[in-house]
Formats: C-alpha cells, structure tokens, sequence
C-alpha cells in the first residue's frame, strides 16, 4: 500500500489533508513552500480566505487555507439541498465516461485482433532485414526495444499512465501554470469547474514521494491485473474508477461539509488493487519494508476496506478515506458482477463498430468472430 507521501511538508506548511492518494491516497498541498514559489504581496488590510464553509470556522482542525494560486471560486458553499443538486452534472458524467471508456476498450481490442495477422507478418520482414543489415554495437534504440520487450504486458500498460502522471507532476512545478493546475487537476465540489477535475486529478500528483508511491503500488499490480483483464479492459477499469471513485468523494464531502482541493492517483489504484484481491483472494502479499510479513489478499481487502469505511464515518482527515473506498468498492463490483454486465456483453456494440468500419458488409459476416 502506498503511504501519504505529503504528510511532512503539510504538517509544516499549516494545512491539513483531506484527500490523499494511494488512493492508497489524495493528498492536498502546499503551492508555495515545497516549490520556491513566489509569495504574493501582502497588503496590511487583506487577509487569505478560507476554502471551507463559515460553519466549519470553529472546528480548528478542519481550516485549510486557500493556496496562493487557488482561484475564489474554491470557496465551499454551506451544505443544502442547493449543494447537493450540484452533483447530478458529475453523476451523469461519471456514468457517462464509464460507459465510453469500455466501449473504447472494446473497440481498441477488437482493432488489436485484427491487426495481428498484419503485424506477425510485419514482425517477420522485419527480422529478415534485420539480419541483412550489419548490426550496431551499443545502438540506443536496440537497447531501449531489448528493454521493452523485457516487460511484462501489464509493465508496458502502465507505462503510459506513469510517464502521464510524471509530466502533471512537471508542470506543478511551473508558477505560470499554478492557477491552471488547481483549477482542472484539482478535485473540489466547491469548485465551480467539476467535470473535467474527475479525470484529471487522478493523474496530478504535487509531492514527488506521494507520486512516487502511488506509482510502485501500480506497477507490482500492473502484471495481475492486465493478465487477468487484457490491457484493453484494465485501462477501462483504471480510468472509470478514477472518476467513480472523484464522484464517491465529492458526495462524501458534500454531506459533511468538509471541502477541500484533493489529487492523486488513489482511488483508481485502489479499484486495481481491490479487483485483483477479489480475483485471487488466496494470494500472499506483504508490506514493502517488512517482507517477511504475509497475509492473504482477501484479509487485506477487508483491512482496506474496514479503515476507510471507518475513516469515512469519524472523519479522518489525513488521507481521502471517500475516494479509497470509491475505488475499492468499484474494483469489488466490478469483478462480482461488472464484467458480466458490461464486458461480456459487448459483442453487439463490437458488430455495430465492424458494420460502420466496413461500410455495413454484411457479405463479410459480422465481425463477432474476431471478438
């Protein structure tokens, strides 16, 4: 499990996490004390506004004050009824993405079955010429593919999601882009940008250790789950359970009135972690600085699940206990009953794309064979 990679430099910086990552963990941040940003000129009158509601004001522990690149459109609104109607826009978005990213993997895999007769044949002219040609020594490239092709197919998967999350995690790094980066790669449901937030902020990452986590709990369980799932299905999984699990913390947050600006990648790898517990609950797992301690995924699903369900109810606030829980949830259902109702019944939609593909060939019989 990836730890809170944040806590330090928040602790020193006098603001409080409400969302860490790790989903092992969201984590919230401080723009200007890790980055050498330039503060802002103070004025004697102004005073830095609060990103939390006036109720919340006595509550000494649940005051984060605005970054200085936080937009005023952060500012949390009391909890209501209003607040809670702000939520149908996400919620129809959340469905929708779902539905568009396994529709995507479905058309991605059947354009990779297809394709495979053509690259075999590709693959074997290659090697032909490349056995005509005088081999280099010390080619760069031959050592980049020797490298490549070392991987495992989950490896090479998630390779795009971590050079994804390195190069966020560069542009938080650039002053010009601080107002930019809070506004879209920040989630907030007092925000009054709330869509496009879902997706990006679990690829935005501010403490290079919080990513860094995040990244390693992916990539060792990167080669379980694509070869459970296909890379098709996984990244369709990844992806909606990043959005799902925005949503799960935005309604939590809502109904407690504790806003706050959260990022990372947790609750999508949350979703990875737990559908791989659930597939192979007899697994042994254990921790990264005490290997010689094993126990069963099954056991360190329910501990998972049991600290954030617990977390959600007292109201930690030192991770994102919503979207944990968000995402392992997602990654429960989904083994349980989501690959019966969505997955395996994509055979439709694949015909549907193969007749657009082909101009309605009907004399080519349908593309379900390839499927």
């Amino acid at each position: 499990m990836a730890l809170r990679s944040c806590a330090v430099l928040l602790a020193r910086s006098g603001h409080h996490v409400l969302r860490g990552s790790a989903r092992p963990d969201r984590c919230p941040h401080s723009l200007q004390q890790r980055c050498g940003f330039k503060k802002a000129a103070k004025k004697p009158e102004s005073k830095k506004e609060d990103l939390v509601p006036p109720q919340a004001e006595s509550s000494k522990a649940s005051v984060q004050r605005r970054p200085p690149g936080a937009h005023p459109e952060n500012r949390a609104p009391p909890t209501s009824p209003q607040a809670f109607s702000r939520l149908l826009r996400p919620l129809v978005f959340t469905v929708g993405f779902t539905g568009c990213s396994f529709g995507s993997a479905a058309i991605w895999q059947y354009e990779s079955l297809k394709s495979r007769v053509q690259s075999y044949f590709d693959e074997i002219r290659a090697d032909w010429l490349e056995k005509l040609r005088p081999q280099k020594r010390g080619d760069v490239r031959k050592e980049i593919n020797q490298w490549w092709n070392g991987l495992s197919e989950g490896q090479r998967t998630v390779t795009g999601v971590i050079a994804a999350n390195v190069i966020v995690f560069c542009c938080w790094r650039v002053p010009a882009l601080q107002r930019s980066m809070m506004k879209y790669f920040t989630s907030n449901p007092a925000s009054k940008t709330l869509l496009s937030p879902m997706l990006l902020s679990t690829f935005s990452h501010f403490s290079f250790l919080h990513m860094a986590a995040n990244m390693y709990v992916l990539w060792s369980f990167s080669s379980s789950a694509v070869s459970m799932l296909g890379p098709e299905q996984f990244m369709a999984l990844y992806l909606s359970a990043g959005v799902v699990s925005t949503f799960f913390s935005y309604v939590c947050k809502t109904a407690t009135g504790r806003f706050g600006p959260s990022l990372g990648a947790s609750g999508a790898i949350m979703a990875v972690l737990a559908a791989v517990c659930t597939k192979m609950p007899e697994a042994k797992l254990a921790l990264i600085f005490l290997p010689m301690f094993t126990f069963s995924a099954a056991n360190a699903l329910k501990a998972i699940v049991a600290m954030d369900t617990a977390g959600v109810v007292m109201g930690w606030k030192f991770f994102d206990h919503a979207a944990h829980l968000g995402g392992a949830l997602f990654g429960i259902w989904y083994i349980l009953f989501g690959h019966d109702q969505i997955w395996k019944n994509r055979e439709p939609f694949v015909k549907r794309w193969h007749d657009l593909r082909t101009g309605g060939g009907g004399a080519n019989g349908g593309g379900g064979g390839a499927v």
